[in-house]
């Protein structure tokens, strides 16, 4: 992984994770106790299409007033997050000091640019952790010392790096965050001998993969996927409904959708991709305005972007339950030995790296790091396909 470099003029006095106890140079004892809350808050939000953010508010005693995070693509971002709750509780944050996880961003988006909204409120010091490389949203450090307010970075560089580093390398490589899906039995299985996959996971599972679906920018499957089991793709609520926000639904293959197929909707939002190349179909939704794509399978589709390392987040609905045959939830990944083989780390952010949904577990994965001899970190699937 690439890692962004600090803006010429900040003070990066602290490159390592900050940890209970210990007071970061350059940086007071409060400053560094608030970056650890920041980054605590920040795993509580969601992978995907932005980055786990959060921000905590201390008074000039520091005293911590209040804690924000980004909760979602649409939400407000950490620092707004943590202003408006000081504004519910009646608080004055003029003279204050917001420690945040990120360069706070610099745009209007869905949401108003928290540089402005730091200023607006008061705040006079900001201490962040690393640069924002997405260019739409950065620059908001020169615009607050612009308008006169003290601003530091550095502080938790590693720990918010290494949070968001699968985040950091799709802005980087120009391509959507990729959130694989897989819903199986205990024996690695995604359907029966004759084709029946209709329901392996829980309906607990169901109701945790829907809730999702309302929130990613595009859903793939492959060719296969939609002749067999003629999927609609649709983001549904528990009892079945629409839910308000649909993701795009792609297909991926050579192969042309039916015109009767489900997946073609009524609502224009179907993109078919004729292609099998996992990164050429990464950079037309990306052209398309897709930023977090949730991949379903089958499992030919699934095992090309974990072969070609194109993998940031895994979801695995594991159902208790037995089939000794059937259709394998993946297939070749082009690895031989086990010293080839791709690793991946518990994530414990976005929920928890395990939880239980009815008679499923849930299993949240990401890929491991490994370090290079030029002591960049990396991931193992980014090592396995040639660091691309």
């Amino acid at each position: 992984m690439s890692l962004p470099a600090q803006h010429a003029g900040h003070d990066v006095e602290e490159q390592q994770a900050p940890h209970q106890g210990f007071q970061a140079a350059g940086f007071s004892a409060a400053e560094t106790a608030a970056m650890d809350t920041a980054l605590a808050a920040a795993a509580r939000g969601p992978r995907g299409a932005n980055p786990l953010v959060g921000a905590v508010v201390i008074d000039a005693d520091g005293t911590a007033l209040v804690t924000g995070y980004h909760r979602g693509a649409g939400t407000p971002h950490a620092e707004a997050d943590a202003i408006a709750q000081a504004r519910e509780a009646g608080l004055d944050l003029a003279g204050t000091t917001m420690v945040v996880t990120l360069e706070p961003c610099n745009h209007c988006g869905r949401t108003g640019p928290c540089a402005r909204a730091i200023i607006d409120a008061g705040i006079t010091d900001v201490v962040y952790a690393v640069d924002d490389p997405h260019d739409p949203a950065a620059g908001g450090a020169a615009t607050l010392r612009a308008a006169g307010v003290r601003v530091r970075s550095g502080l938790g560089a590693v720990a918010s790096l290494d949070l968001n580093r699968r985040w950091f390398d799709a802005v980087a490589a120009r391509r959507p965050f990729v959130t694989l899906h897989i819903a199986q039995t205990l024996d690695s299985r995604i359907a029966a001998s004759d084709g029946t996959s209709q329901w392996i996971s829980s309906a607990e599972s169901l109701a945790d993969n829907h809730a999702l679906r309302g929130r990613i920018d595009a859903i793939l499957v492959g060719t296969q996927t939609v002749l067999v089991d003629n999927p609609r793709l649709t983001a549904r609520t528990p009892d079945g409904a629409h839910a308000e926000r649909q993701p795009l639904r792609a297909v991926m293959g050579l192969r042309p959708i039916p015109e009767d197929a489900a997946v073609n909707g009524t609502d224009g939002k179907v993109l078919h991709l004729p292609t099998r190349d996992p990164r050429e179909v990464l950079d037309r939704l990306f052209d398309a305005g897709v930023r977090h794509l949730m991949v379903e399978g089958g499992s030919k589709i699934l095992s090309a972007f974990l072969a070609a390392g194109l993998v940031d987040e895994l979801i695995v609905y594991l159902a208790p339950t037995l089939l000794g045959s059937g259709t394998a939830a993946l297939g070749d990944l082009g690895i031989g030995t086990l010293a080839d083989a791709q690793h991946w780390d518990w994530d414990e952010a976005s929920g928890g790296a395990v939880q239980t949904l009815g008679r499923d577990l849930r299993l949240h994965l990401r890929p491991a790091t490994t370090t290079s001899s030029d002591s960049t970190p990396r991931s193992d699937a980014d090592t396995a396909a040639g660091g691309n």
